[in-house]
């Protein structure tokens, strides 16, 4: 039996109508749709299946429309069985609800309160990132130190070869993509955010979470999942809960974190939940492993 691993996308992979075939072709999805929107109070369904888009876009229903959308495709999936789990950055959420570390229904309320803290984060202190290709991430990071004078700038995400995004303040930001493009970067651009993920900028957002963490119940993995934090596997409690909130502040290492799981034998990749933003990565990280992608209703249907 060759070893699998659910994947988690995050911030980005939202689309309007996500999850709506789901919501009306299975009636458990129906249920945990409908629970969600109960466990928060708002009419969250509503966003992702009407839009508009400018709203969905928004870090606060972003996070848990795409959350829901990937714990209803993995819990629909039974036939499929998974010995580890990541999630790029927010999908780490969903990873661990595949792993039973956090509850359902707990979880939703969890990534609702990360989404709004981020985003309050983002409107307090103004901050923006890039995408920089074509530099070893050891020559972004020596970019990020020279250009931080300028500002707060560091790498936030070590995606796959040749493809890292850095985060932090405006200046910070601008002054690392023209060092970037110095250093020889085949591309610099400036992304779409609501605010400097995965930088100091998150401090405020960090400590509002950690206020959430303490109230939610959080329990061992039942199967590996590898942490944003350090690329490696882990399952303990304690542990799920210091690399989550470190994770707010810290880079996301997904390049090594793939490269590690194919080193302890996964050899098929699912990636659960909407786009196709990690299956493009894990290409590029190592065209020789399976993967496959689960978004509509039409793809879990080859799994019931």
């Amino acid at each position: 039996m060759s070893k699998k691993a659910f994947l988690f996308p995050g911030q980005g992979a939202q689309y309007v109508g996500m999850a709506q075939d789901l919501f009306e072709n299975s009636v458990e999805a129906n249920e945990m749709i409908k629970t969600a929107d109960d466990a928060l109070g708002i009419n969250l369904s509503y966003i992702m299946f009407n839009g508009p888009e400018e709203e969905l876009k928004q870090t606060e229903f972003t996070q848990p429309a795409i959350f829901l959308h990937s714990v209803v495709l993995a819990s629909l999936i039974r036939t499929v069985h998974a010995d580890a789990a990541a999630g790029h950055s927010l999908g780490e959420y969903s990873a661990l609800v595949a792993a039973r570390a956090i509850q359902f229904y707990d979880a939703v309320k969890l990534v609702r309160e990360r989404g709004k803290a981020m985003q309050q984060a983002g409107i307090e202190q103004k901050g923006t990132m890039a995408a920089i290709i074509g530099l070893e991430p050891s020559v972004v990071d020596e970019c990020c130190i020279e250009a931080s004078d300028a500002g707060i700038v560091q790498s936030a995400n070590f995606n796959s070869p040749g493809q890292v995004v850095i985060s932090g303040s405006v200046d910070g930001v601008k002054k690392g993509m023209e060092v970037c493009k110095a250093k020889g970067a085949k591309l610099v651009k400036e992304l779409v955010v609501s605010g400097a993920f995965h930088s100091p900028l998150m401090l405020p957002a960090k400590e509002k979470l950690k206020k959430a963490l303490e109230s939610t119940p959080i329990y061992d993995a039942r199967f590996p999942v590898y942490a944003n934090v350090s690329a490696k596997p882990i399952t303990a409690k304690d542990e799920i809960f210091k690399l989550l909130y470190e994770q707010v502040t810290s880079p996301v290492r997904w390049e090594e974190t793939i490269v590690n799981m194919i080193a302890d034998g996964i050899e098929e990749f699912y990636e659960v939940g909407p786009g196709k933003v990690l299956q493009g990565l894990v290409k590029r990280i190592n065209p020789d492993v399976k993967c496959f992608g689960i978004d509509k209703y039409a793809d879990v249907e080859k799994y019931l």
